[in-house]
Parts: C-alpha cells; sequence; structure tokens
C-alpha cells in the first residue's frame, strides 16, 4: 500500500527557491520527522483562503473559476482558487513529494487515490458562523464537516475500515476561516452587530470554532491547525470602503482581539486533540512593514484591476499588474501566490513546534 505523508503545513518547497522568511525549516528534516510520527494526510476545513474549487459546484455568486485567477497555477488555468496560483495547501502537498495541488471534495472526475493525498471541504465565503455561509449560499462548516463522513464512507471503500480510522486518527485538520464573519457579517453588512456587541460576536465565532473542533474529535481528529485571520483593516477593499489610505486601525484591533481569544480556547482543548495556532496577522504584518525584505514592492493595493476593491465576479476579465510577485495581495481581498508561500513558512514552524513533537 502506497504510504502517504502529507503534513497539514504551507511552506515554500526548498528544491525550488530559497526560503522567503527566517522561520523555514528543512525539508527532508519535516518529511522524516512526519513519516515518524505517521502523519497521514491533510483534511481542510473553512473559506476561500483554502478552497480548491468547491464553490465552482454550488449555486453562488463566489467563484474564482475564471480569469485572470489562475494566471500563474499550472497551465495558466483557473480552477476555483482565489488567487494567481496555488494555495498554501498546495504547496504542502508538493513539499512533501506526493501531488502539486490538493483537490476540492466536490471537483468532478476526482481520482481515489487522490483521496489518500489530502481534500478540501472549504467553501469560499464561509465562516465558523453558519449565518456566514447561508447568506452567499455556500457551504456552513455544518455542511463542510457531513462531507467529511462521505469521505470517510469512500476511503473505507478504497482501503478498509481499519485503515480509514488510522488516516483520520493520523490526519491533521486545519480551520482557515473567520475573515467573512467580521467582513460580510458584522462590519461592512451590519447583520450580527444587530444581535451582538463586537466583543460578543468574537465569543460566540469562538464558541462556535470550539463546538466545530468537538465534532471533528468525534470523527477522529487528533491533530488540528487552526489559522488566524488576517489584518483585516489593511485589505484594499476595507480602505477603500473605509475612505482610508492607510490600515484601519478598528478593523485590525478586532482581527488582533479575535486571534486572541482563539489562542485562549485552544489552550483550553483537554480532548486529546494536539493543536497549532498559525499566526497570518503577524507575517502580513511584516511584509507590509518591510516589503523590500521579501522582494515586495507593492501593499497598498491588489494585483487586478485597480486593485483597491475588485474580487470574484468584479475582477472577472480584467487586466492584472504584469508582475504579481511584486505583490502582497492579488485582488483586493486575497493574497499573491507568492504571499501565500510567506504563510506557509509561518504554518511550517508553528506546526514542527506543536504537532510533530
Amino acid at each position: 500500500m502506497v504510504r502517504v505523508v502529507v503534513v497539514v503545513v504551507v511552506m515554500i518547497l526548498a528544491v525550488v527557491m530559497m526560503p522567503l522568511c527566517s522561520r523555514a525549516l528543512d525539508v527532508n528534516k519535516l518529511r522524516q520527522l512526519a513519516a515518524k510520527k505517521n502523519i497521514t494526510c491533510i483534511l481542510v476545513f473553512g473559506d476561500s483562503s483554502v478552497d480548491p474549487g468547491n464553490n465552482n459546484r454550488l449555486t453562488t455568486t463566489f467563484k474564482g473559476n475564471f480569469a485572470p485567477y489562475g494566471k500563474d497555477f499550472i497551465n495558466g488555468l483557473p480552477t476555483g482558487r482565489f488567487s494567481n496560483g496555488r494555495l498554501a495547501t498546495d504547496f504542502i502537498a508538493e513539499a512533501f513529494g506526493y501531488t502539486t495541488i490538493i483537490p476540492g471534495f466536490l471537483e468532478r472526475n476526482l481520482k481515489k487515490e487522490e483521496l489518500l493525498h489530502g481534500i478540501s471541504f472549504a467553501s469560499a465565503a464561509s465562516g465558523y458562523d453558519d449565518l456566514t455561509a447561508n447568506f452567499t449560499n455556500v457551504l456552513p462548516v455544518s455542511k463542510q464537516l457531513q462531507y467529511l463522513l462521505h469521505y470517510k464512507i469512500q476511503l473505507r471503500r478504497l482501503v478498509g475500515v481499519k485503515r480509514t480510522e488510522e488516516i483520520i486518527r493520523n490526519a491533521i485538520f486545519i480551520l482557515s476561516m473567520g475573515t467573512n464573519d467580521f467582513i460580510q457579517n458584522y462590519f461592512l453588512e451590519p447583520n450580527r452587530s444587530k444581535q451582538f456587541s463586537l466583543e460578543e460576536y468574537e465569543n460566540y465565532l469562538t464558541a462556535c470554532m470550539f463546538n466545530d473542533i468537538k465534532i471533528m474529535h468525534s470523527l477522529g481528529a487528533t491533530r488540528l491547525a487552526v489559522v488566524g485571520i488576517p489584518p483585516l483593516g489593511c485589505m484594499p477593499i476595507v480602505k477603500t470602503l473605509m475612505g482610508a489610505t492607510k490600515c484601519v486601525d478598528s478593523y485590525n484591533k478586532a482581527s488582533l482581539s479575535f486571534n486572541s481569544k482563539m489562542r485562549a480556547k485552544l489552550a483550553t482543548l483537554s480532548l486529546g486533540v494536539k493543536n497549532a495556532y498559525i499566526d497570518t496577522y503577524d507575517i502580513v504584518v511584516r511584509a507590509m512593514a518591510s516589503p523590500e525584505k521579501y522582494g515586495f514592492e507593492v501593499t497598498s493595493k491588489g494585483c487586478c484591476g485597480s486593485g483597491t476593491f475588485e474580487f470574484g465576479e468584479t475582477c472577472k476579465g480584467l487586466i492584472t499588474c504584469k508582475d504579481p510577485t511584486k505583490y502582497v495581495f492579488w485582488d483586493a481581498v486575497h493574497p499573491t501566490e507568492k504571499m501565500y508561500r510567506l504563510i506557509a513558512d509561518e504554518a511550517l514552524a508553528s506546526l514542527n513546534d506543536n504537532l510533530l513533537v
């Protein structure tokens, strides 16, 4: 039986290019350690930061399966990823030498062997709050977890019950969401803000996250990586809508507060689930504060169109910048492939410190 060792890390493939940040670790050592710990696959849940194209199969306007998305992807094809190239989870697979991309569970013509390398159940525009997903007709986490059950059924048919349980038990589950809860469900579209104060909503989202983790644990999860939300106030679309030229401090404070609450909640986990926190806020802030250190030149706007408000449908068919590697943002919301590589290094170090010990 083919041994699959894919760890949920988002990192730079060292044999392709030099590390972009000081947190980068040796790929070969990581592979050896993951094999020693019997890591089997990655199972991904979340929003557009980790959705490789599941929304393509949904009746929703939140899609990225058209140009210029995918401009720098394999063969230059748009797949539904909200970036010019690959996502963090794709670099995970490549780093461990098993596949160059992590597919979506709803992908057509999904090969059986691909189930062994890791799957993403994520859905762009989703969040910890099911209401966030319901507004845009995408997959809430509750539905993503239902698909996990379908995934287990398919695995059993492929490798049997015992091996399936081993795969799930030794997989690393990753949760990457929260941005849409604040942007489209609290700040810009005042839905939850009518019911909750900001602190109350942060507590509510944290409770939702904890409940998701409990369900994952009941389904076999023993290793977990939670991705913090980025500095929301630095998103080009937020600055545009708020009429600001610099990062919006109130939004960034909300990001920091929520991230702090998530970390505190993770510290109380007593389910027998090892966990790691991935600090995207810090690496994005560092990249924007010292862009020359990472080879960036443009931090204030995205590469697509004007870069100030376009994303998704409004980015469709637009002219892009000549060199996306000089940009932190691909559109007015999402990072470029290069920025995902930087976030990957941060994830790698955290996972190495917390899940592979």
